[in-house]
């Protein structure tokens, strides 16, 4: 196969990945509209995807099991229960109170916290370039935020800050985890985070609920296991996949249609209208991401040459 089609056959997979994560949020503002609760929700998504990542945990094995230390596994159980538990759940909660296409506008600042961490924690430089896009991005974000504000403040501002603590949260996990992905590979990695995610996500059920979970009418359990399938193993492979074939730099500016998906998604299935002030919004805060991702991709040629 030659370079030109492994390449578009990778923008292919990048964006059907893509788009499938994007319907994640329209999956559960589909599913709050029958009264499921947050942590139900999330249980029910975990619980049908558990059996096929616990699959794939018993068949495959980690790229290199002889450099994997005790600690390692530790790790892995630390940054699945930041990444992919604390992640979703401030995410479910914060799509109780704002639009799933102002949650994705939120969502995709998190590019600039893996920057901004990464110079706290492992005292990595931030170029003129990634500073410029910071201040893009949340000039972005704020923007969007404007025309929320003058509608429901109150709620706005905590869906908003939920969602932001999920960008945050899965900006750790990516920071902290890539020393880690290299010794496992990515899709045993995923598995195992996923699956620790899942413990998390059934012990704060059975600590904190305990709440009849079989009560919901048929809609909701349909919908959350196609939230598994389709919008969680699915496209977490065909992301792997996309990276592997056109590497993270490029796979990162393909991402920047998240929050466009999203705003169509909402617009077709949950009549959702988004202002022109925040069609800006989400512009700047795309156009901010794609800044960072550019920048990288050059500091990855340089080091290539």
């Amino acid at each position: 196969m030659q370079f030109s089609q492994i390449k578009n056959s990778g923008i292919f997979i990048a964006i059907l990945g893509i788009v499938l994560f994007s319907a994640k949020a329209i999956l559960v503002k589909l599913a709050y509209q029958y009264e499921v609760s947050s942590i139900h929700l999330l249980l029910f998504r975990m619980l049908f995807s558990l059996p096929f990542y616990l699959v794939i945990a018993f068949y495959f094995k980690p790229l290199f099991p002889d450099k994997i230390k005790r600690k390692d596994y530790l790790w892995v159980i630390f940054f699945g229960f930041i990444g992919y538990y604390l992640a979703s759940y401030f995410d479910f909660l914060g799509l109780q109170y704002i639009k799933a296409g102002l949650e994705r506008i939120i969502l995709f600042v998190y590019p600039t916290l893996v920057i901004i961490i990464s110079k706290i924690f492992l005292k990595e430089k931030i170029s003129a370039h990634q500073i410029i896009a910071i201040l893009i991005t949340y000039f972005g974000v704020i923007v969007t935020f404007w025309g929320e504000l003058q509608y429901n403040s109150d709620t706005v501002v905590l869906g908003g800050f939920l969602v932001f603590l999920s960008a945050l949260t899965y900006a750790s996990y990516i920071v902290g985890s890539g020393w880690l992905i290299p010794k496992f590979g990515v899709v045993i990695f995923t598995a195992y985070a996923m699956i620790v995610s899942s413990v998390c996500v059934i012990l704060h059920y059975l600590v904190t609920d305990r709440n009849d979970i079989f009560g919901y009418a048929y809609e909701v359990y349909v919908l959350s296991f196609m939230m598994a399938i389709l919008s969680t193993i699915i496209p977490s492979f065909l992301v792997s996949l996309a990276i592997k074939k056109l590497g993270a730099s490029n796979f990162s500016i393909i991402g920047s249609i998240g929050p466009i998906s999203t705003i169509i998604l909402a617009y077709l299935f949950l009549d959702e209208k988004l202002t022109l002030l925040q069609i800006l919004g989400a512009i700047i805060v795309i156009v901010g991401i794609v800044i960072v991702s550019l920048n990288k991709s050059k500091k990855s040629k340089k080091m290539l040459d």
